[in-house]
This record gives C-alpha cells, structure tokens and sequence, in this order.
C-alpha cells in the first residue's frame, strides 16, 4: 500500500477522535484565517477558502467558528497572524517527510518539530531538502459502496480527474488542483457524496520500508507530527509492503 494512501486512513480516523475534543476545529479555523487573508471573505471567489470551509463543515465544526474565523482572517477580528511554511525532513529508514504549517510563533515552532523529528529517529533538514520528491495534487474521496469503479471513471475523467483507485475502503480521485472543483461538481451531480476535497502533496517516487520496527517508527512521526498543533498537513514517500502491513495491525 502507497504510504500516504495508508497514512491518508489512519488521519482521517484519527480526525474523527480529533473532531470530538474539538482539537481538529482548531486547525482548520486557521486554514480558513490564512485563506481569508489571502483571498477574501467570499468562498466563491476563494476557492481555498471554499475547500476550508467544506472540511470544517464535515467535522461539524459550528457556523459561529466558521464566521469568526472568515472575520479574523479579513482582519475584522484580532488574532490572524499567522505564517505559513514548508519543514522538511526525514524519518527512519531515509524516509521524506514534508509538513505544512501556520504558526504566529515561528521561533517556537521550529525546534518543537525538530524535537519530534528527533524522538522518532528522524531528523529534521534544510528547506528544499524534499521538497522536490512531492507534487501538489487534488484529492477526491467517495466510500467505495457508493459507486462502482468503472462508473467513477467515467464520471470524473472527463472532469478532469487523472487517476482513480481504492485506498482502503475509499475510491481516491487524483487530479491537478485546478481541475477539483469540476470533479466535485461532476460527483454531487451524479447524486454521490464526496469527502470534501483538498490539495494535498503527493509522492512522486517511493521509499520501501520492509522492517515493522522501521515502519512503526515513519507511522509514530507521522502521528505526533500530526498532533501538534500547528501542523496543517504532512506528507510522505514510503509504502509499506502488505507482509508488513499485516503485522502493524
């Protein structure tokens, strides 16, 4: 299994625990601030803002947060400086790392996540380290009883979708970021409910991580990484092969 499609179902259980103790709305209240600021209250003409609000909306995060969020980032409200930035790494076994994150304190941040780096034996690097082995792609989710494959191929190919295939028990729609909202719109109108999609950061080559002790070592980065607050997103290039998979349970 590709390491960020195994990686995509453990973040998207652990949102769901994340979502009740209301650690998740934190998060994604900041991506609605920063994309506010960028692009404005209005998430027709923002579709950033659009795809922030859609993924709030899933976890149920309340209309009122939504809005003081959208406020704050259009500087209507205090409280929305915040940076956005790239860290880069690896994790055990040579394995690249790559985190997104919006942060007001930069000089805390940092040697918080060179901390978890180190604490799962892996190390922090230099910007531009890994960058260069991820591409920025649209990802699309619909539950795999909801729709055949075939079927999902015809819908979203003409969309502009570039590749659909099952990750765990979803059907997962790649595409280049432009073209997400025409394969949304091709789904909803197809009577189908998708996941709210998003831009992720896709590997372009993989990393092989045979030994369970190595790969528990890539998934505890991965979670801790993933906890801390200011982190938006993380990606990485490895796969686990199934003889491996079995024993991680």
């Amino acid at each position: 299994m590709a390491g960020h499609s195994h990686w995509a179902n453990i973040a998207r259980k652990k949102s769901l625990i994340d979502a009740k103790r209301g650690k998740l709305w934190s998060k994604l209240a900041k991506a609605i601030i920063v994309a506010a600021k960028h692009g404005g209250a209005d998430p027709d003409a923002n579709l950033r803002l659009r795809y922030a609000i859609d993924a709030a909306k899933a976890v149920s995060m309340p209309k009122d947060n939504i809005q003081r969020a959208i406020r704050t980032g259009t500087g209507e409200l205090k409280g929305g400086n915040l940076e956005e930035s790239i860290y880069e790494g690896y994790a055990a076994g040579g394995v690249a790392v790559l985190c997104e994150i919006l942060t007001d304190n930069k000089n805390r941040t940092a040697p918080e996540i060179r901390k978890i780096f180190e604490m799962c034996d892996g190390k922090l690097g230099a910007t531009g380290c890994v960058a260069y082995l991820f591409q920025r792609k649209g990802v699309v989710r619909v539950a795999q009883g909801a729709v055949t494959e075939e079927r999902l191929v015809e819908l979203t190919l003409d969309a502009g979708a570039d590749d659909v295939k099952l990750a765990g028990d979803r059907w997962e729609i790649t595409c280049e970021p432009a073209a997400i909202t025409g394969v949304l719109d091709a789904l909803r109108a197809a009577g189908l409910e998708p996941e709210p999609g998003g831009i992720v950061r896709l590997p372009t080559t993989t990393v092989s991580v045979d030994d369970v002790d190595v790969a528990r070592k890539v998934l505890a980065l991965l979670e801790r990484l993933d906890d801390h607050d200011d982190v938006q997103s993380v990606a990485a290039n490895f796969s686990i092969p199934d003889e491996a998979l079995a024993q991680l349970g």
